[in-house]
Order: C-alpha cells, then sequence, then structure tokens
C-alpha cells in the first residue's frame, strides 16, 4: 500500500491484526533465513512461532506490545520476521526486514521494537 493517508494506513495495520476481520494475520512471529517475500518462504526450520500482541495502529505504524524470545539452532543467521495467523501452517501475513542479520541460540525482541508501516 503506498501513498494512503494515516486514517486508512491505521485501520489496514489494525485489520491485520484482527480489530476488524475474522483473521489475526499478525497473531504469531516466524523468524527466516532470507526475505519471506509474500508468501512467508524461508522460515527458520525447528524454530517455533511465537504469540504476538500489537498496539494499536498510530500516524501509520503498529507496533509489537509483547516481548518475544526465539530459540534457534544459534547456526543459522536470521535475517527477517514473519507473521502469520496459526503457530503452524496458517496464512502469512507480513514480513519485516531486520536492520542487520542475527546469530545466536536466543533470539529476544523487546516489546516496541518491532514496527510495521502501511507504506
Amino acid at each position: 500500500m503506498t501513498n494512503l493517508g494515516v486514517v486508512p494506513s491505521n485501520a489496514a495495520l489494525d485489520a491485520l491484526a484482527n480489530t476488524a476481520p475474522s483473521v489475526n494475520y499478525l497473531g504469531f512471529a516466524s523468524c527466516h533465513t532470507n526475505t519471506p517475500g509474500t508468501t512467508g518462504a524461508n522460515e527458520y526450520a525447528g524454530v517455533t512461532r511465537l504469540a504476538e500482541t500489537w498496539n494499536a495502529a498510530s500516524a501509520g505504524a503498529k507496533t509489537n506490545s509483547g516481548t518475544l524470545s526465539f530459540t534457534t539452532s544459534g547456526v543459522t543467521a536470521v535475517t527477517d520476521f514473519g507473521f502469520w495467523s496459526l503457530v503452524s501452517a496458517g496464512v502469512y501475513g507480513i514480513g519485516a526486514h531486520l536492520s542487520s542479520p542475527v546469530t545466536a541460540v536466543t533470539i529476544t525482541v523487546a516489546a516496541g521494537a518491532i514496527s510495521l508501516a502501511a507504506s
């Protein structure tokens, strides 16, 4: 989505998180070893998706309200996050690229550290 005003941007972001529709496409966070694209590709094998909660969209952005702590093999770098409707399988909603790859056994993401924008 591009060139949306703030109110439509907020509505679109809130809709992804089940503020309006019956499916929460941002309910579970996943780690990815390369871009998830539009399908959720490159999900880190063996890493469990974690339930995530979100703050209401504001100024065209939506931030996570819960802390995440992923356990990985510590061998392969995480380059992206993805967000899904279910803990396994489910419908892919959106992804976000990390500013730099992270390779660690435990990857912790603080509340407010993830920001999704509708532009």
